[in-house]
């Protein structure tokens, strides 16, 4: 993900930008511009270009990168004055590094129609929603499970939480709604409440590269939300480990059932003997396996389908476009937003005079403003013909090795 610059390294990059005269890129109507920095950097940016832009309106965001020794850097300046053939700039708050696109962004050419549509089936369904987005995917499942025989899914998986656990519930909350408070807070997070042990502390820290565990600042997070004053956090904590344990429960781990923004249920695994091993995260690895199975079981055996919606094609707000992806938005209250989540997959159809490109694009990055949700989105496999050809629409010319130094290979 794009990473904010500290203060200390945006100073020295800008202080390199001057005495390096490093080149700085911009485009505008697919022509590429060259600014350099002609004073040290302050308050204010000033910038020569390498041919006439013209005149733009007080205000007006310049979308510009630069590479400073393999890391592409990328931030908006906004232009205050342009005196003879100088551009001045307010000097932004923020650089980003560790792009999660490759090429420049550019505002969106006024001959390109852009439609988006949901990849694969949409739902609105009565069971708790979070902002995160689970993919059910077949190839994914645990093997020599059956999926398409659900009864008989549910039998080989409590066998096998036998293996590791002196008790296990599965729980789905149609059925039941969510009403103690380990029911709640993995309803309301989507992620799993593990206890390793009653006799020690929460989890500090998650080790999942997609965020999966309640840690404990997230618990008192929660704890906090339902009232519980700051001054009072450890102590309930410690509480709530000493109940579990004076009940005999040992290790715990409270799994969610996760389709798509939904989540459905959870699995519950407890021991209740001191000679039985602490859960691990091989035992979290696995329980969330059969979370996944299930899931895909109750789709394939049409659990979901009344809560299948229409899929229809939909337009947004396109604010910039790249050669590696876009940036759109929805005003708030619009009742799309709830399955426009992180890890969502659209198909994406760039519709340009004489010839349509259909990609898949991944949301990676959601913020708001006031009025506006954003999504940012990464194209997924494009073809290189319709890569060269999209390169080609926005920036005015073919990709040639020069644009090795602004791709920044990072996501």
């Amino acid at each position: 993900m794009a990473t904010p610059v500290g203060r200390i390294e945006k100073e020295f990059l800008f202080k390199a930008l001057f005495e390096e005269k490093l080149p700085v890129m911009y485009v505008k109507d697919r022509h590429e511009y060259i600014l350099t920095l002609q004073k040290p950097a302050g308050a204010e940016l000033v910038f020569l270009s390498d041919k006439p832009l013209g005149k733009m309106k007080h205000g007006f965001k310049l979308e510009l990168l630069f590479n400073y020794r393999g890391q592409v850097i990328d931030f908006a300046a906004e232009v205050t004055s342009q005196p003879d053939d100088l551009i001045v700039c307010k000097a932004p708050d923020t650089l980003f590094k560790n792009l999660d696109r490759n090429y420049l962004r550019v505002d969106i050419p006024s001959d390109l129609k852009i439609l988006f549509t949901f990849r694969g089936d949409r739902y609105n369904l009565s069971f708790p929603k979070v902002m995160e987005y689970e993919n059910i995917m077949a190839d994914e499942l645990v093997r020599n499970l059956d999926p398409g025989n659900l009864s008989g899914l549910v039998k080989q998986i409590t066998a096998s939480l036998k293996n590791f656990a002196d008790g296990y519930k599965i729980v789905n909350f149609k059925d039941k709604k969510p009403d103690t408070m380990e029911e709640r807070i993995v309803s309301e997070t989507g992620k799993t409440l593990y206890i390793p042990s009653t006799s020690g502390l929460l989890p500090k820290t998650d080790p999942y590269p997609r965020k999966r565990i309640i840690t404990e600042e997230l618990f008192k997070r929660y704890l906090e939300s339902t009232g519980v004053g700051a001054a009072y956090l450890d102590d309930n904590c410690a509480r709530i480990l000493r109940n579990k344990f004076e009940d005999g429960i040992f290790s715990d781990a409270w799994v969610p059932i996760l389709f798509h923004e939904y989540v459905i249920g959870y699995i519950h695994v407890w021991t209740e003997k001191k000679e039985r091993l602490p859960f691990d995260f091989s035992v979290l690895d696995t329980v969330y396996q059969f979370a996944k199975v299930l899931a895909f079981s109750l789709k394939e055996n049409g659990y979901f389908e009344r809560g299948k919606m229409q899929n229809e094609p939909f337009e947004g707000r396109i604010f910039d476009i790249s050669a590696s992806g876009l940036l759109f938005a929805y005003p708030l209250g619009t009742t799309l937003l709830s399955t426009l989540l992180i890890d969502a997959e659209l198909t994406v159809t760039i519709e340009a005079p004489y010839r349509t490109i259909s990609v898949v694009a991944r949301i990676v990055r959601r913020f708001k403003d006031k009025s506006m949700t954003y999504f940012g989105c990464r194209f997924i496999n494009m073809a290189p013909e319709d890569m060269r050809f999209l390169f080609e629409h926005l920036y005015g010319r073919p990709i040639d090795e020069s644009d090795n130094v602004f791709l920044s290979g990072q996501v």
